[in-house]
């Protein structure tokens, strides 16, 4: 077999209602977030194994992909984005993973096509609803409708950034997503109500945090670092699901953290 290898872009959600369905790919959620030029590469070697930044690990959602793409392969997954902590590296992985084989192993498969198998991989897998179409488009993805292209629907803020973050440690998506999310689900309808109404910046910034309140999701400490960026005149809130804080522009620099900067990625997941 000949190597192959994909960047997709990490995705930060800022907010989000949980839609399940017995069918992984009508399943999902609607929200909105941003995708950010840090992100993950992965790249199809002869062998059968899985590695994420040098050490072997187990990653479901890959496990299915790769499942059913009938392909048998060693996946070599690198990223520089902070794991567990609200970047979606595992949609990030199955869809890298979804594109290299597609390409080795000479499947034919369209763009939308990757893209629900990757999706449906990670809704089974329980690791995340939304992060594999978001990560498809590039920008700041709107979800209006939950699922795999041929059922979601998408649209975008028609914006350029820089993004800062701190990541302060891990949350369990399995956990949030297997529990109640009722609350969680009004929350984000009534989030994506106004940012639809006014899709710039700024609502999907005020739309997040109120999201993370209503939703009783912030922690202490997430809670004080928004409010140190309010309070230095900027924009934060926190990015679903882990314990990391998001920025426009240099707000947690300036607000005295030691913050990662990157871009919006605006190109979406592509073959290298």
């Amino acid at each position: 077999m000949t190597d192959a290898a994909a960047f997709v872009p990490g995705h930060v959600t800022g907010f989000f209602s949980a839609h399940p369905d017995d069918d992984p790919t009508k399943a999902g959620s609607r929200g909105a977030g941003v995708t950010l030029d840090t992100g993950v590469t992965v790249r199809l070697e002869p062998g059968d194994s899985l590695e994420l930044n040098g050490e072997v690990v187990d990653i479901e959602a890959v496990d299915r992909v790769l499942n059913a793409l009938r392909a048998t392969a060693s996946v070599v997954i690198e990223t520089e984005l902070p794991l567990g902590a609200g970047f979606g590296v595992s949609g990030a992985a199955a869809l890298g993973t979804a594109l290299a084989a597609n390409e080795v192993f000479s499947r034919g498969l369209s763009e939308n096509e990757l893209v629900t198998i990757a999706h449906g991989a990670e809704v089974q897998a329980g690791t995340g609803l939304g992060d594999v179409v978001a990560q498809a488009r590039g920008g700041f993805p709107i979800r209006l409708e939950p699922g795999a292209p041929a059922y979601g629907e998408l649209d975008g803020i028609p914006a350029r950034q820089q993004i800062e973050y701190v990541t302060f440690g891990e949350l369990s998506t399995e956990e949030v997503l297997g529990g109640d999310t009722e609350a969680l689900t009004v929350a984000g309808k009534q989030s994506l109500s106004a940012l639809v109404a006014e899709p710039t910046l700024e609502t999907f910034m005020q739309s997040s945090r109120r999201f993370a309140r209503e939703a009783d999701l912030l922690t202490p400490q997430l809670r004080e670092a928004i409010q140190d960026v309010a309070d230095a005149g900027g924009e934060a809130s926190m990015a679903m699901l882990g314990e990391t804080v998001f920025a426009l522009d240099s707000g947690l620099s300036e607000a005295g953290y030691d913050a990662e900067r990157c871009d919006v990625c605006l190109s979406g997941a592509h073959l290298l």
